[in-house]
């Protein structure tokens, strides 16, 4: 590698990765070393399909960009808090990258006034046309357009082993409201060795999504909406927190030291019947021998919450006193083309925003997803996952379940959501 302007260069910044594109012609004025002509891409994907999704994304635009070398190293750490942290310190010392992996919706106000408006070089006709409402209001700050969805990941699924459900006598399509479940779960606890619900609760995340998820079942769409706006109705998110008590009935009986990845190997392994989680559940399935999609293992919409879509998503904004405009603009632009967007989502295991992809490069199951997707009525952001509410309401609802978590009390717990918005 050189430091000659035009040419690609490996650069590890100290405490943190950074991807970084170098040279593309005709973008920017300057160059070389002031970094006009270079994007800076910082993202937590150190490993995984993560790690394998961004190199499927960057090696296509290579491709359509063979002028554009990447030197691309992933933010040290996984952790989302961590490449949060490198990104304020990188802003309070006026020094932004071009981009960087952040979820969309109210998670991007913790960077206040650090974007720019993209309406019409990257949000033009085309994305307008082809991303449905949900992500196309979830790419907006204050009704500005200024970051790139390029997948969905759903949170409303409920996963199962089949064979657990046979010898319980358990039909999953039945189930039609959260209730069915804790009943199929003591179907499976009457009739099998098996763990009926494979729930962790080492961490409150899984529980914080499981109840969200529970909400829009109990109160529809309108009173999952409520609720994020700060005008929850309490009968509905006790209902909810009520139906999370009765199933941790049947949680392993180690929950509060089990991780995901140890409580989706159980329903892998037919030790467990289902586990509630996004659809980075079937990642791991689609990889193990002999646990094949509609065979061994299967997924329902939540029961209660058919019908909606329940969003996590992945996104590139576009800062401000952006080092590279024009390449940067370039970038996220094909992060929202039909192409790009495939190409990551196959290796990623979730779907694309786009209405208009042709995803039959990928598995059956994103299969029907994307048909889920594209048929729903409506696109509700995740709170877990940060869409649904800014960052510190975030943390008051975090607070509130790792209380819940300690005592299961259902109408505190309730109390302390609602309070969570004051």
């Amino acid at each position: 590698m050189t430091d000659r302007e035009g040419v690609s260069r490996r650069r590890v910044l100290q405490g943190a990765g950074v991807a970084a594109v170098a040279g593309l012609a005709g973008c920017g004025g300057g160059g070389g070393e002031s970094g006009t002509n270079s994007i800076e891409l910082l993202h937590a994907w150190s490993e995984g399909d993560g790690n394998a999704a961004i190199g499927a994304l960057i090696k296509g635009f290579q491709e359509a960009h063979p002028d554009v070398e990447f030197a691309e190293e992933p933010v040290n750490g996984a952790a989302r808090s961590n490449l949060d942290q490198v990104v304020q310190n990188r802003l309070q010392a006026s020094d932004p990258p071009s981009t960087f992996q952040t979820w969309p919706g109210e998670t991007l106000s913790k960077f206040g006034d650090a974007y720019e408006d993209i309406e019409g070089d990257v949000w033009n006709d085309d994305l307008k046309n082809n991303y449905l409402e949900g992500p196309k209001t979830q790419a907006q700050l204050d009704g500005t357009y200024v970051t790139v969805p390029l997948n969905i990941h759903r949170i409303n699924n409920l996963f199962y082993n089949q064979d657990v459900l046979d010898s319980a006598n358990v039909d999953p399509a039945s189930l039609s409201s959260p209730s069915d479940v804790v009943d199929a779960c003591e179907q499976v606890a009457q009739n099998t060795d098996a763990v009926p619900f494979a729930q962790q609760t080492s961490g409150a995340w899984s529980t914080t999504q499981l109840w969200e998820t529970i909400l829009l079942a109990e109160g529809g769409i309108d009173g999952y909406e409520s609720f994020i706006n700060g005008n929850g109705n309490r009968s509905d998110v006790k209902a909810a927190l009520d139906s999370v008590v009765e199933l941790s009935e049947y949680y392993p009986s180690d929950a509060s030291s089990l991780s995901f990845t140890e409580a989706n190997t159980l329903v892998m392994d037919g030790n467990a019947a289902f586990i509630h989680q996004g659809d980075w559940a079937a990642g791991a399935y689609s990889g193990a021998d002999g646990f094949n999609y509609g065979e061994q293992w299967g997924q329902v919409t939540y029961p209660g919450t058919s019908g909606s879509y329940l969003l996590n998503m992945d996104s590139f904004p576009y800062l401000a006193n952006n080092p590279s405009p024009e390449a940067t603009k370039t970038f996220l632009s094909y992060c929202g083309s039909a192409e790009g967007q495939v190409l990551f989502n196959a290796e990623k295991g979730s779907i694309p925003p786009r209405k208009d992809a042709d995803v039959s490069q990928l598995n059956q199951f994103q299969q029907d997803q994307y048909e889920d997707f594209n048929n729903a009525d409506s696109q509700p952001p995740s709170i877990q996952h940060g869409l649904a509410v800014s960052p510190a309401i975030a943390t008051n609802i975090g607070s509130a379940f790792s209380g819940f978590l300690e005592n299961y009390d259902a109408g505190a717990t309730a109390d302390a959501l609602l309070d969570a918005f004051n």
